[in-house]
């Protein structure tokens, strides 16, 4: 085809793959000569700890992404085709590089996180003033922004009526993959005095981590790997096995997905596949899939959710503040509530950076019903601390479980950390993994350790409060506690009935 621009740069950031990129076609699609580049931005690598495995997953992706890079250029007959990698402030560099590189164009893919779109909108700006386009195209969701409204033209609010409409609208046409390979004989050489390796975490200020202890495997290779394995053993069963901790029933690709190493495309069409020949397991993980959508509308939408629940009236809570509010936080961060599957979740979140998707609904809401702290507060330590922390996702199940949400689970629903151990946990197997001074007890007892006899707990060689904490809260009393704290919710929408009433009430009166 002809090429309406003899240059363009892409610009990477949460799609690093160079299979099924739509940045990238569009880019190999319309130019003769394109470079891809990304940026270690120092605006976002600055309030992170010197240890952070997302820092470290994406430079082992960026490897990954430019072995692929290679690989295509050098099966047209390209070399050194890869990818440049620069550090600094990243809309002061992406300007820079296009205007070294004399392009006509930048090609970028969505991020529509509030800060991610204003830099955009700096990025945009910047680069009209040398006459340099921008191009954006929607790549890390199957539908976004305002591809799936209601028969009124407005966003769903609901996730039941936005799922169905969203199956509805599913077909071939939006999971067809962008055919990269077909174009690449556009991507052109790395000048020399840009061609430098994926730089070193201590070149980026940053230090290992245990993230290859943990054996999850980075880069588009390691995406289509654990890709592979759940489909042929996992996902037809997902729907049985995805609430117990302590069975491998998840996917594990929320990384890969949050980083944009495998294409959500290609996870939609083989769950779409699959639900369509009656799988029950698969058609469950494309909901999954869909609850990303549908959280990633809502904060496009509504951006105020970042500060503010979604529904005011729950603005009104008064939560738990103080120095002993502090230390509910604290022990809860740390796995030392009492509870034996909080603390086990927590654990596993601090050391591994994952925490399994129902016991993240059971930490939340210990948290929010049961200590009575502000769900912002264990929103931000997830932010810090989870390997696949995206931020619509997270604000958006925060405040499920907290009921301040769309879509929410009732505020005066709430979770029996005891009862949700023995369902979902039953023998105790994911507690005694990460809470192994529990190990002895018996499978009866492990999830309450404080009901134990003294015979029990000493045949256990376990002392509470020295070896494992007592409980820090009552759960029966923290309830009661909670529903009495909510009462400001009903007091609100009271107030704001009454006055929708009097206001109607008056306009019949004028008329």
């Amino acid at each position: 085809m002809n090429k309406d621009l003899d240059t363009a740069l892409v610009w990477f950031r949460r799609d690093l793959r160079a299979d099924d990129q739509a940045a990238l076609y569009h880019a190999l699609r319309h130019a003769r000569r394109v470079w891809c580049a990304f940026i270690f931005d120092t605006e976002l690598l600055a309030g992170l700890p010197r240890q952070d495995r997302r820092v470290e997953f994406i430079r082992d992706s960026l490897i990954g992404l430019d072995a692929q890079l290679r690989a295509l250029g050098a099966s047209h007959g390209t070399e050194h085709s890869g990818l440049i990698v620069r550090h600094g402030h990243g809309a002061d560099e992406i300007v820079r590089l296009a205007r070294q590189l004399h392009v006509q164009a930048v090609y970028l893919n969505h991020d529509d996180d509030p800060a991610a779109l204003a830099r955009d909108a700096r990025v945009r700006g910047a680069l009209a003033q040398d006459g340099i386009a921008l191009h954006a195209s929607k790549d890390h969701l199957v539908f976004e922004r305002n591809e799936v409204l209601s028969g009124a033209g407005t966003p769903y609010s609901v996730f039941t009526p936005y799922f169905n409409a969203w199956l509805k609208k599913l077909d071939d046409y939006y999971l067809s993959a962008y055919p990269v390979a077909r174009h690449a004989a556009s991507l052109a050489p790395v000048p020399d005095d840009l061609r430098q390796p994926v730089p070193s975490l201590e070149a980026l200020g940053f230090e290992t981590t245990n993230l290859h202890q943990l054996k999850l495997p980075t880069g588009p290779a390691g995406g289509q790997a654990l890709l592979e394995e759940f489909l042929a053993e996992r996902i037809d069963r997902y729907d049985a096995t995805r609430d117990f901790p302590a069975v491998k029933g998840p996917s594990y690709l929320g990384t890969h997905l949050r980083f944009g190493t495998v294409s959500v495309r290609q996870l939609a069409r083989e769950a779409w596949r699959r639900t369509q020949a009656g799988s029950s397991g698969a058609r469950v993980w494309l909901s999954e899939l869909a609850w990303r959508d549908f959280f990633q509308q809502i904060l496009f939408h509504h951006p105020r959710i970042v500060e503010h629940a979604y529904r005011p009236e729950f603005d009104h809570v008064k939560w738990e503040k103080g120095k002993h509010a502090d230390a509910l936080f604290a022990a809860w961060c740390e796995g030392r509530t009492g509870y034996p599957l909080v603390d086990a979740a927590m654990l596993q979140l601090a050391q591994s950076g994952y925490q399994h998707g129902r016991l993240r609904m059971v930490t939340a809401s210990f948290l929010v019903k049961d200590l009575g702290l502000d769900y912002r507060r264990g929103e931000r330590w997830f932010a810090l601390k989870l390997n696949d922390y995206e931020l619509a996702s997270n604000n958006g199940n925060w405040q499920w479980a907290a009921g301040t949400g769309c879509d929410p689970q009732p505020w005066f629903r709430i979770f029996n950390p005891v009862s949700q151990s023995k369902k979902f946990d039953p023998q105790g197997r994911f507690i005694r993994r990460y809470l192994p001074q529990l190990a002895k007890l018996p499978d009866d007892l492990i999830h309450a350790p404080w009901l134990a006899k003294p015979v029990d707990l000493e045949a256990a060689g376990i002392e509470l409060g020295v070896d494992y904490p007592l409980p820090i809260v009552d759960h029966e009393e923290a309830r009661q506690k909670t529903l009495a704290r909510f009462e400001v919710v009903k007091e609100a929408k009271a107030a704001k009935a009454a006055a929708r009433a009097a206001k109607k009430a008056l306009a019949a009166g004028v008329d």
